[in-house]
């Protein structure tokens, strides 16, 4: 005799352990990883993995006041001035036998002549070169973005004292990827060089020949 639906329903099918266990399993892990995600996060952001600095891939040309670049100084000047003069001038007298009736002696013919001349040339040449190398600063930024800058270089060798002075202004597109720019890009330039000690001393003319040159 076949059992009823209600025989079949009196008994209670019980669901595996194993599987409860495996409900239970999966929230728990994923708890637990949600737990080290958040006490790790705070340390993550203490420390950014990006530098506030300049990028690697930025140039490093110079563009704010107090930025430094440095100037390549190939210059080189040349004058030459002449002068020539040339003048003549040219002169004859002739006179004929004069009587003066008997009472004097006729006097003899009389012929003269003359010439002035005068040339003169004088020609000056001047020539002078500089190179060198030195770091100037950004001392202002122009409404136009060209750059103001400003430089000073001393160098003391045997109680020689050379001092390059440049100032000018410069285009930020004339300076290289280096960071150097050339002094024929300076526009107003201004470039000095002096030197002080003996070897200058000596190379100034005495006080008698400035006082020659000054009378004569």
């Amino acid at each position: 005799m076949n059992a009823g639906p209600a025989a079949r329903g009196g008994r209670k099918e019980r669901t595996p352990v194993l599987s409860i266990r495996k409900q239970w399993r999966l929230p728990a892990a994923v708890l637990a990883l949600i737990a080290v995600l958040a006490a790790w996060a705070p340390a993550a952001g203490a420390t950014s993995l990006w530098s506030e600095g300049d990028s690697l891939f930025s140039d490093r040309k110079a563009r704010r006041v107090g930025d430094l670049v440095t100037i390549i100084i190939v210059e080189r000047a040349q004058a030459t001035q002449s002068t020539a003069t040339q003048a003549g001038q040219d002169a004859a007298l002739q006179l004929g036998p004069i009587s003066l009736a008997d009472i004097v002696p006729v006097i003899p013919p009389i012929s003269a002549s003359g010439s002035d001349s005068n040339a003169a040339r004088g020609s000056t040449t001047r020539g002078g070169s500089l190179n060198a190398r030195m770091t100037a600063q950004v001392v202002d930024v122009l409404p136009n973005g060209n750059l103001l800058i400003e430089g000073r270089q001393t160098i003391i060798v045997n109680e020689e004292e050379q001092i390059i002075v440049v100032s000018g202004i410069v285009r930020p597109q004339d300076i290289a990827p280096d960071n150097t720019v050339l002094s024929t890009f300076i526009a107003d330039a201004t470039i000095t060089y002096s030197g002080t000690g003996p070897i200058a001393e000596k190379q100034k003319p005495g006080l008698l020949t400035r006082l020659l040159n000054w009378l004569f």
